[in-house]
């Protein structure tokens, strides 16, 4: 992921990337910033394979997401910040900006 804050720090513009390595086909961000919406965000297909979406977030906050993979498949990011247990028995991303 990718970060970069505005000039007065209040937002962070940041890129979310799913590596080629996922074998996606399609794929999304949902998290809390979009209310888990699997369809308020979806990535671009890149060169390569990999997928991205830059979507500006509020700074100085935390949110879980995930990135939702080809209709049927939940996938963390590798560089989140950290992850936390979720009520599914997984673990969600977490980025802090």
């Amino acid at each position: 992921m990718k970060k970069t804050y505005t000039k007065s720090g209040d937002s962070c513009r940041v890129t979310f990337e799913l590596p080629a390595e996922v074998g996606a086909k399609m794929a999304s961000v949902a998290g809390e910033f979009n209310n888990w919406d699997k369809e308020a965000h979806p990535l671009t297909a890149r060169k390569g394979g990999r997928f991205s979406r830059t979507i500006t977030l509020d700074a100085k906050s935390e949110f879980r997401f995930r990135y939702w993979v080809d209709g049927e498949r939940w996938e963390n990011d590798w560089d989140a910040d950290h992850y936390v247990s979720n009520e599914f028995g997984t673990e969600d991303s977490v980025i802090v900006t």
